[in-house]
């Protein structure tokens, strides 16, 4: 017999800010188990538990995952639902209209040797406390038998574009030639049929039969460029992409340059007329400039902080949503587009934010509506392989002398105004310019966020403060 808590404890798997993220050969079929063994019990506590959805990603170690999820379900009695290769956001919304819980296999943007999975209730993503619920549930279960054979149902998939294109003419996106990026994104069969039949023109753009670890927030010089030579190319008005499993998008403008996220964000709520937000502290400060907006609450950084606020929320609020800064939607509230309810999905989504994009820009263009927003430019970048207790020695350093922090990565010209802690180190200075430290929650990784005036500044600001830490 094991014990789930005591498997878990092993392994060595941690949650992060979306999800329980490991090495693969961490993973092991008796830890797959474990995991859900301990998500049932948890679940149990409020919810029947009669049939669970399983999906995965692209990603090479992810079908003998949801093997032995499913071989862990059967050892409870419970039928399982098997989706395939599908985004996140399509396996959460068509579990919750079927009202029950569901596991994403799925690593995200991280490096295929890694890989991890996402828990959701009926009522949507989990949250931080069911994290802490799942971990002590103390369950016993035996060894594994067999792996069970993959069957795939295409219902969700199906369900997913029916959600968009419902809202919408058919002739919504005529005339507009959009680019899909597809290399190996968990939506790359949907997309392409989602926005053809809403009239579009599409291209498909570098599909890999390998798995291509896309971060939304830190895109790389090479898919800048390739962006560029595609728009021109091909004369495209948008180019899509999304991150691994689908719920982060990477969207580019008429001109082949990539929007940030939460300036995605910011013009997607715009689009549906929103009146509460809920965003993590990293996203850009233009948000609070739009009086449109009666409410914006900062949170930490990942859909849980998020989806926590939404209660808050909507409390005073009917129309409440939240995004973050690597694109990822979430609808907090069910909204009316076009006559017709859209409903809540609390968890990232791609799609939602592109199509609202495209509606809005119909006739004027991509371009014009990021212009015509206050001038806030943001960056991002990482340091990879980075430990986390060398990360936490900066955080500490900055917290207790910030203005001797800025000095030692080359700020010598500027103050701290502002030291926020909510989630890492976030500080304001003198000249206006943001620079924002924080460690990964699920990798040996140092992000650094900022906001100056002009992207140049920004991305300036990363790369010195980047640069300077590795001296350090």
């Amino acid at each position: 017999m094991f014990s789930t808590q005591t498997v878990i404890q092993k392994s060595g798997i941690q949650f992060g800010t979306s999800g329980a993220r490991g090495l693969v050969t961490q993973f092991t079929p008796e830890v797959c188990a474990a995991f859900t063994h301990a998500f049932v019990a948890s679940l149990k506590r409020s919810y029947p538990v009669k049939r669970m959805a399983i999906a995965i990603d692209n990603r090479p170690s992810s079908p003998a995952i949801a093997q032995a999820c499913i071989a862990a379900l059967m050892q409870r009695g419970i039928e399982s639902v098997y989706y395939g290769v599908i985004p996140t956001p399509a396996l959460a919304y068509s579990a919750m209209q079927d009202g029950i819980p569901c596991i994403m296999v799925t690593g995200s943007h991280i490096p295929f040797d890694r890989n991890g999975l996402k828990f959701y209730t009926p009522d949507g993503e989990i949250t931080k406390a069911d994290e802490q619920a799942i971990l002590i549930v103390n369950q016993e279960f035996t060894s594994l038998a067999d792996l069970p054979s993959l069957s795939v149902n295409t219902d969700a998939a199906k369900q997913y574009a029916e959600r968009y294109t419902s809202l919408f003419d058919v002739d919504l996106l005529q005339g507009k030639r959009i680019g899909i990026y597809e290399h190996s994104s968990a939506g790359r069969d949907i997309y392409s049929q989602l926005f053809s039949s809403l009239g579009a023109e599409v291209i498909s753009l570098e599909r890999s039969d390998e798995f291509v670890p896309i971060d939304t927030e830190a895109v790389s010089e090479v898919d800048k460029a390739k962006a560029k030579t595609w728009s021109k190319q091909y004369h495209l008005d948008a180019i899509f992409s999304t991150d691994g499993d689908g719920d982060r998008p990477l969207v580019a403008d008429e001109n082949g340059e990539w929007l940030r996220g939460d300036i995605l964000g910011v013009l997607c709520a715009q689009a549906m007329q929103m009146q509460g937000l809920a965003v993590p502290v990293s996203c850009n400060t233009v948000i609070e400039t739009i009086p449109q907006f009666t409410k914006v609450s900062r949170t930490k950084i990942g859909s849980p902080y998020v989806i926590a606020e939404f209660a808050e929320l909507a409390k005073q609020y009917q129309a409440i949503s939240g995004f973050e800064a690597n694109g990822g939607y979430l609808l907090g509230s069910d909204v009316e587009i076009n006559g017709k309810i859209l409903k809540a999905l609390p968890t990232r989504d791609a799609v939602l934010p592109f199509i609202m994009l495209l509606s809005t820009a119909k006739n004027s263009g991509i371009t014009a509506l990021v212009n015509a927003l206050p001038a806030r430019y943001t960056h991002s970048d990482r340091i990879q392989n980075f430990a986390t207790a060398k990360s936490l020695v900066i955080m500490e350093m900055g917290k207790s002398d910030p203005d001797s922090l800025i000095s030692q990565v080359g700020f010598n010209d500027a103050s701290v105004e502002d030291v926020d802690v909510t989630d890492g180190l976030r500080l304001t200075l003198s000249n206006q310019t943001i620079f924002h430290l924080r460690p990964s929650g699920n990798a040996p990784e140092l992000r650094c966020y900022a906001e100056a005036s002009s992207f140049e500044q920004a991305q300036g600001i990363v790369n010195q403060v980047l640069s300077q830490i590795q001296q350090m």
